[in-house]
């Protein structure tokens, strides 16, 4: 006698699970999004501004440091969260976390303009695209709530 394998396979995560999943990686990146704002503020309170004629460089300061390092670290959790929505075929999260990436993006961009040249127009861009990316990602989480779905 031959024994067969009768192992069911499991097809994987549920559209609600996965949903979930998207639910938490929001809440992280807004957390994220969170400690990167203050770490702004105290550079911004106590750190040494550029200047039109004295550009800083990204880790001319602990603080400045933490904050480049932040950014990075929210730039990938971004992208893994808009990995994650396509994943949960859910389209107003998948809007709203390509939103948010794209609001990550500009902030880092307006945050090295900024450091070049401590621009206004370079602030106001980074505290903008900040209130875009944290507003889409609140807004992932209130629409992947279970009451919801």
């Amino acid at each position: 006698m031959s024994e067969v394998n009768t192992a069911t396979r499991t097809a994987g995560p549920s559209p609600a699970s996965r949903l979930a999943r998207v639910r938490m990686a929001s809440f992280g990146a807004v957390t994220m999004l969170i400690i990167e704002f203050v770490l702004g503020m105290i550079y911004n309170l106590y750190g040494t501004a550029p200047t039109a004629s004295k550009s800083i460089g990204l880790f001319s300061s602990p603080v400045l440091a933490l904050h480049v390092v932040m950014s990075i670290l929210l730039l990938v959790a971004a992208v893994i969260l808009l990995v994650r929505a396509i994943g949960a075929r859910h389209r107003l999260t998948i809007w709203m976390s390509a939103l948010g990436l794209a609001g990550i993006v500009a902030a880092g961009f307006a945050g090295l303009g900024f450091t070049h040249n401590g621009a206004a127009g370079a602030s106001l861009g980074m505290s903008l695209a900040f209130a875009i990316s944290l507003a889409c990602y609140v807004m992932i989480i209130l629409a992947a709530s279970p009451s919801t779905t």
